[in-house]
């Protein structure tokens, strides 16, 4: 495969430092600061991956202006401050020249032969992630892995105010469109494809591996997992194929391996949400021997936490408490409650599923205290998910798996209202379980309204779990049609195209 030799344009001059953010930085040391900078993204409910080195490149000006995300972290860490008081440069400048460049190297590819590294730049894909924004192939072997250079292919401080556009266009066009542009690892999977081994894999392929991770998450945040599920195998086909070519560092090696881990957890995630049990149970444990492979505690608890959950769902409680207990021996080093919370929460489900009512309790009240203690530095990424509203709604699975629905009904209400409302499928989740409650307690016109909520949002959403779950609704609801609202939501309901 041909790699580009052409040389992105240089600075016009040398960076200038960032003095106004480094102030800002005051005593604490860069990995401190980035720590503060993604607690303030959780409060906002944005998700950066910011480290030392992204403070170190802003502080030497090699980041002359943040990309939106950054953009709103820093001006909600700064209140009453702009871009400008901040250092950066302003936007418009910034984006001039990039465009320039691009245009430029457009021009220096224009006589080569299709099928050539030019042609793989293509229009930008809405939500596109680093390794596809720019014209340089992933295996260029001139320049792709130099951290400080303006177009390293896994920079991820893009200022394109177009791709921003195109993301919040993307978010609100369904799930059918998100899948189909779940492709960080595109030309390398084409190479896999085509039956070419691809070359040794490099950091950029590393980064774009970690941004396929979390495309998913937020994908299946909003729009569920039905939708993701077949197109999400492709990049972890890819992801064990570049395992497999090897890595040019240890480093590199290490994060792919975390990397494909993960990728494995979140697509066996959506198998688990789209009642694909037996897919979901197969890539859980490629997770989990990876993660013992390579001595990983964090991915070994997250894969025992996932198993944990599908074993409840998959009518296997001992297992669940099993599970779950082992998810706790692995995360006792790592330092974070929320997520010994979270696996107190996971054993609390085996524990409901067994009826042993006690250790249900000892349990939720353990997850309780653990989640009191309040986030950390060392929560894992992927639990981004997971606060109040999580809490509160798998305590309601809890209770109602023991027939306790009145308890199980006041928690999924308080899950459905604290709830960020841009996170369509877990509004939607939360909704069904009260919707079901409500209906099992003997309350079939508040079940119906709860119900009807659930169907306004099914329009954005595509999961199994919640078709499944509104079905059982609907049938305890059918002996009392009668009631205010419950003929209404039945017929809707029936009305709803039928599910593969």
């Amino acid at each position: 495969m041909t790699s580009s030799t052409v040389t992105s344009p240089r600075p016009d001059r040398p960076p200038r430092p960032n003095l106004a953010f480094r102030r800002l930085r005051g005593k604490r040391s860069p990995a401190e600061f980035a720590a503060a900078v993604r607690r303030a993204a959780r409060e906002i409910g944005e998700r950066v991956s910011c480290d030392a080195r992204y403070i170190g490149r802003v502080e030497a000006g090699e980041i002359r202006c943040p990309n939106y995300a950054y953009e709103r972290v820093f001006l909600h860490m700064f209140p009453g401050r702009t871009l400008t008081d901040l250092g950066f440069a302003p936007r418009s400048s910034v984006r001039g020249r990039r465009a320039r460049a691009d245009e430029e190297a457009t021009g220096a590819h224009a006589d080569r032969a299709p099928g050539t590294a030019s042609e793989t730049r293509r229009a930008r894909e809405p939500y596109d992630t680093p390794d596809t924004q720019y014209p340089h192939h992933p295996y260029d072997t001139h320049h792709p892995h130099d951290r400080h250079h303006p177009h390293h292919p896994y920079d991820p401080h893009d200022d394109n105010e177009e791709s921003d556009v195109l993301r919040r266009a993307f978010m609100m066009s369904g799930a059918t469109v998100a899948a189909a542009s779940l492709g960080p690892l595109a030309l390398a999977h084409d190479a896999v494809a085509a039956g070419r081994p691809p070359r040794r894999a490099g950091a950029g392929h590393a980064g774009a591996l970690e941004e396929a991770v979390r495309r998913i998450r937020l994908l299946d945040d909003r729009h569920g997992a039905d939708g993701l599920y077949r197109r999400a195998a492709a990049p972890l086909r890819t992801a064990y194929a570049l395992l497999d070519a090897g890595a040019t560092r240890q480093a590199t090696a290490d994060r792919l391996y975390a990397g494909a881990g993960e990728l494995a957890i979140s697509v066996g995630w959506l198998a688990h949400d789209s009642g694909r049990f037996d897919d979901a149970r197969s890539h859980y444990a490629e997770a989990l021997a990876t993660s013992r492979m390579t001595g990983d505690p964090a991915l070994e608890a997250h894969a025992f936490c996932n198993m944990a959950f599908l074993a409840r769902d998959a009518g296997r409680p001992r297992e669940a408490v099993r599970a779950a207990q082992a998810a706790q021996r692995a995360a006792r080093s790592l330092g974070s409650a929320r997520l010994l919370s979270l696996l107190a929460l996971r054993e609390a489900g085996g524990w409901a599923g067994l009826a042993d009512r006690v250790g249900c309790e000892q349990a939720l009240t353990r997850a309780q205290a653990l989640f009191g203690q309040g986030p950390s530095d060392a929560d894992p990424e992927w639990m981004t998910f997971y606060g109040e509203a999580e809490l509160e709604g798998l305590e309601a699975q809890c209770w109602s798996t023991l027939g306790d629905w009145p308890r199980a009904a006041r928690h999924a209400r308080r899950a459905a209202a604290l709830q960020d409302p841009h996170f369509t499928r877990n509004l939607a989740l939360y909704s069904a379980e009260l919707a079901d409650d409500l209906a099992r307690g003997g309350r079939p016109d508040e079940a119906a309204g709860a119900g009807m909520r659930v169907l306004d949002l099914l329009g954005e959403v595509q999961s199994s779990r919640i078709h499944t779950m509104l079905a059982g609704t609907a049938r305890v609801l059918l002996p009392h049609r009668r009631a205010s609202g419950v003929s209404a939501f039945l017929d809707r309901h029936a009305s709803l195209p039928r599910t593969a």
